[in-house]
């Protein structure tokens, strides 16, 4: 087999001789090294190496070029070496651009010129995204197809489940030829179901056949483990970075998709390091890929239902009974949005109500009026990103303003939005329709409002879903985990603590189990914070470790 292709490509033919001679230098015996001066230049020769089959590991390119930018380059090169590393070469002016990129063609890194030595500056970063390149599965998995009902509350789980773990699929109603042939050539099973690149039917399959179906790990690699992190929000992402980089052989279990609430959301605008923001699904992904690298274990569609003390052990126990234990865990299951509990919404649940961003479904919204029910920084999120498609978007809040619980930058992108319209001091009464949802009731003193709406999605606060945790670590009214401090509040001490010592800052009632993120009582409910909350949590690990 040829080498793999390193490509670097800038129109001053100085700066593109000395690029590829540090990269010959050191590269040369392992891949081949080739050389453009302009971004069209560099594109013909990938569609050649495509052509002849050859491979392509790094794409390197020079920000400041005048036929095509580095960023344009690299967004169309994407098309044709997904898998290639892309690294962009700025000027010291340049790193705003180089920093917009990374949101643009998800940039792997960008150097500075000048960045001698080579030794020093130049290297260590290629070694990194060779090393990185050389671990990615690059198998273009076969594309699935999904057959069901439109209105199918299964249906849109599915769909849900495989876009946020983005891969990619075909959806086929079951009124459709496509669709009606391939109900019928499976035998006409219990739809919806899932056909797969080798043509395996999948029958109303559940989480776990799905993340099977498509690769996921799903059991874990051994029974015991330094860190168990029960839950794969920014929390638990956060844990899993900080505890498998600092050597603690480190487990995930997420019981529906990396990235939590915060991998729902369509644009995080207030992330420390992202200054045109950033999407959740990005997030998510750059936080999968950082921990996978560290070795930490992710398993996905693992539901946790019971925790255990066993001696200095600690054991989680899946739903399918399976065990994992561990020195020591952390809790960062996150919350998961309150229903709405108006007349009518219940039945409609997937079938034009939704819980949360639900982003595979704001394509079909177009032309329609579409309500958002809440008043904090989700909920202003999703209306944002909904009025891209819908005719009109209508927010519901039960507040007199936004104000109080929504960031302020949020607030002013909602005011310059002509196609959203803000309804204070209201609620949703109801909610009517045959098949699906066709029609929203609003509410107010003395007042009734009723719209043509197919479409309803709900932020209207949270549950932390801490049932699982009854008789074994203490929370509060609400179901949130005291941690630290609010543990020994008064002068008291939580039931059974054993320890001469009092609970550690993010220390739940059973030593060495820590709580991290929105599960927390009285967190802050924010991605920085969960993020600081699980890196936290990691170090006070290491502390309970030593002691014990």
């Amino acid at each position: 087999m040829s080498k793999p292709v390193l490509l670097t490509v800038d129109d001053d033919p100085g700066v593109s001789r000395a690029v590829a001679r540090d990269l010959r230098r050191r590269y040369a015996e392992s891949y081949r090294i080739v050389r453009a001066e302009s971004g069209p230049q560099a594109l013909d020769a990938l569609r050649e190496l495509r052509l002849r089959g050859d491979d392509t590991a790094m794409l390197l390119a020079d920000h400041r070029m005048p036929e095509m930018t580095g960023v344009e380059f690299l967004e169309r090169a994407m098309d044709l070496f997904p898998f290639a590393r892309r690294v962009l070469l700025t000027a010291y002016a340049d790193t705003e651009a180089a920093i917009r990129a990374i949101n643009v063609v998800d940039l792997d890194h960008y150097l500075l010129k000048p960045w001698n030595p080579p030794e020093e500056k130049f290297y260590p970063v290629i070694d990194a995204q060779l090393d990185a390149w050389r671990r990615t599965d690059r198998k273009v998995p076969d594309q699935l197809r999904v057959v069901g009902h439109r209105w199918a509350p299964r249906s849109y789980e599915i769909r849900d489940f495989l876009a946020r773990h983005q891969v990619p699929y075909t959806w086929l109603m079951d009124g459709d030829p496509e669709g009606a042939e391939l109900v019928a050539a499976a035998g006409s099973p219990e739809l919806p179901i899932v056909v797969t690149g080798d043509g395996t039917v999948l029958s109303a399959p559940d989480d776990a056949e799905l993340a099977a179906a498509i690769g996921l790990p799903t059991s874990p690699s051994t029974d015991f483990y330094d860190l168990v992190v029960v839950g794969g929000g920014p929390s638990g992402l956060g844990a899993a970075v900080y505890g498998a980089s600092e050597g603690l052989k480190t487990v995930v279990v997420e019981r529906r998709a990396l990235g939590g609430q915060a991998g729902q959301s369509s644009r995080i605008e207030n992330y420390l390091g992202f200054p045109d923001g950033v999407s959740g699904a990005q997030l998510a992904d750059r936080a999968r890929r950082q921990a996978d690298r560290f070795g930490a274990e992710l398993l996905q569609a693992g539901e946790v239902t019971a925790l255990e003390t066993r001696g200095t052990a600690r054991v989680v126990r899946l739903a399918d009974g399976t065990e994992i234990a561990a020195h020591a865990v952390i809790l960062a299951t996150g919350v998961s949005y309150r229903r709405l509990s108006a007349p009518g919404v219940d039945e409609f649940v997937g079938r034009g109500v939704f819980y949360g961003a639900a982003l595979t479904e704001a394509p079909s919204c177009v032309d329609e009026e579409v309500a958002v029910v809440g008043g904090a920084n989700s909920a202003g999120q999703a209306a944002v990103y909904l009025a891209r498609y819908a005719k009109k978007v209508h927010i519901v809040v039960r507040a007199d303003g936004l104000e109080k619980s929504m960031s302020h930058y949020l607030i002013e992108q909602i005011a310059a939005t002509p196609n959203i319209e803000v309804h204070t001091g209201k609620t949703i009464c109801g909610a009517e329709g045959a098949d699906r949802l066709e029609r929203l009731t609003f509410a107010w003193p003395g007042g009734l409002k009723t719209i043509d709406a197919h479409w309803l999605f709900v932020f209207i606060g949270a549950e932390p879903g801490t049932g699982w945790l009854d008789g074994c670590v203490e929370r509060d009214e609400r179901g949130y985990v005291l941690t630290g401090p609010d543990l020994v509040a008064g002068g008291r001490r939580p039931a059974g603590w054993p320890l001469a010592r009092q609970p550690y800052h993010l220390e739940t009632s059973v030593p060495g189990v820590f709580a991290a993120g929105d599960v927390r009582s009285e967190s802050m409910k924010r991605v920085a914070s969960a993020v600081g909350d699980g890196a936290m949590a990691v170090a006070l690990v290491h502390r309970y470790l030593e002691q014990t």
